[in-house]
């Protein structure tokens, strides 16, 4: 069997499921796979946040320091835009059970290979250098194989469900990234502190090969792959005039299309202040206000968990409170995310004001992403075309994150003086590019709307 054939999009059922057992089949199988590609990518962010937990004590042993991290992060970023764009326009051709499944198994296999090197770089006494570059290597092979979660996820809601279900199904799916986010936070974190940094990626590792199996066994391709007719036919929804029209022309309709790019752009600037917090967040309490590194974990996981409310409450908060004006939600929890994040980077305060700050920050701050960087995509995109938007906005995203891991890790680095860190100019950066991040969609609404 060729790679072609191989993660083809499944060829339409030639046993047909009987008439009378249509509704029930959908919906079981419509539910696995929903349930399904929201587990496996939780996972997907377990295998892609080690990195963020472990960097104090690399740092602390002398082994890697925040510059060289800055540059391992930005490898995994900028290796991450370029698939997230390739592989968008590609999933939207392909099995998303296959294709989902073979990106986790790459992630587990390069944190596994990150953690048995940290166990042998005592005895065998790896140089920085040589980690720094085998490090930068495998974390960018890990932005590749992460590069093909998204999209078969998001794909996955447009094969199985109406467009009159998928705000309030995609609002749900969008909460995996938090919560992945808050179960490597709390758990790796106790992990790291009990039994050192390279068990944080054999735990991470683990975690993959979970979701290896969970995607092999929940996620179905396409409701015509298991015998039913198409989610059009299921749903009563009628067929637009550009889903008829080939997935190729469909996506060159995307390209041209000036919304998607107000909406690439913003979500860059939504990426260099997402992961400014999920990436630095730990080692900025540490350094800045002293928390332990358990502590640490704790405000940035459990925070986390906030931020799968903001996203349940996204989708709500735009359909029924402001029936459908997807540029008030925005405006409001925009303007909480920046206050929130101005005080957790420049206020002092113990474990539970900064609870409190990053628990706000990341609620409002999910509101804001999930309507812009999905909500209204989905407003226009052509089912066939899903992947292809993906591609666009992901492209722009992550070559965001990985300038925002360079530039964060140098002004770090550039201003620590006595080993005391100063992160005030960095702070400036991020509160930035989360005013940015909301104002720049409000603005370029009559493009979206085109």
């Amino acid at each position: 069997m060729s790679l072609f054939s191989y993660f083809r999009i499944s060829k339409p059922s030639a046993v047909k499921v009987p008439p009378g057992e249509v509704d029930a089949t959908y919906k079981r199988l419509r539910s696995r796979t929903f349930w399904g590609v929201t587990v496996v990518y939780t996972l997907y962010y377990v295998c892609r946040m080690t990195l963020g937990v472990v960097k104090q004590p690399l740092i602390d042993g002398n082994i890697l320091s925040a510059g060289q991290l800055g540059i391992i992060g930005s490898a995994f970023y900028f290796v991450y835009a370029i698939g997230k764009f390739c592989n968008g326009i590609i999933a939207d051709y392909c099995n998303i059970r296959r294709f989902m499944a073979v990106g986790i198994a790459v992630s587990a296999v390069v944190n596994l290979i990150l953690g048995i090197m940290g166990l042998l770089q005592g005895p065998l006494g790896f140089g920085s250098m040589l980690m720094m570059g085998t490090f930068a290597i495998l974390w960018g092979v890990n932005g590749w194989a992460q590069s093909m979660g998204s999209p078969p996820g998001t794909i996955s809601l447009s094969r199985w469900f109406p467009l009159s279900r998928r705000g309030t199904m995609y609002s749900i799916f969008s909460s995996t990234p938090q919560l992945g986010k808050s179960v490597s936070m709390i758990l790796t974190g106790f992990i790291v502190a009990a039994a050192g940094w390279q068990w944080g990626f054999l735990a991470a590792a683990v975690a993959g090969v979970i979701g290896l199996v969970v995607s092999l066994i929940f996620i179905a391709d396409t409701p015509e792959s298991r015998g039913l007719p198409s989610v059009q036919e299921l749903s009563g929804e009628p067929m637009k005039e550009l889903d008829k029209k080939p997935t190729q022309e469909l996506q060159k309709w995307v390209f041209k299309h000036p919304g998607i790019w107000v909406i690439a752009i913003s979500t860059a600037f939504l990426y260099i202040t997402q992961h400014a917090v999920s990436d630095w967040g730990v080692l900025f309490l540490q350094k800045q206000k002293d928390f332990s590194l358990e502590r640490a974990a704790q405000v940035i996981g459990l925070a986390e968990i906030f931020g799968v409310a903001g996203n349940l409450a996204a989708g709500w908060l735009s359909d029924v409170v402001f029936r459908g004006n997807r540029v008030r939600p925005v405006v409001i929890a925009g303007v909480l995310a920046v206050a929130s994040l101005a005080g957790f980077l420049l206020l002092g305060g113990g474990f539970g004001l900064n609870m409190l700050f990053v628990a706000v920050f990341s609620a409002s701050f999910s509101v804001v992403f999930c309507i812009v960087a999905g909500l209204m995509a989905l407003d226009f995109v052509p089912r066939k075309a899903t992947g292809a938007a993906l591609g666009i906005v992901g492209i722009s995203s992550y070559i965001a994150a990985g300038l925002q891991s360079m530039i964060s890790g140098f002004l770090i680095d550039g201003n620590l003086a006595d080993n005391v860190y100063n992160f005030r100019p960095v702070s400036v950066f991020w509160i930035i590019a989360c005013v940015l991040a909301f104002s720049l969609p409000v603005i370029g609404w009559k493009y979206l709307k085109r």
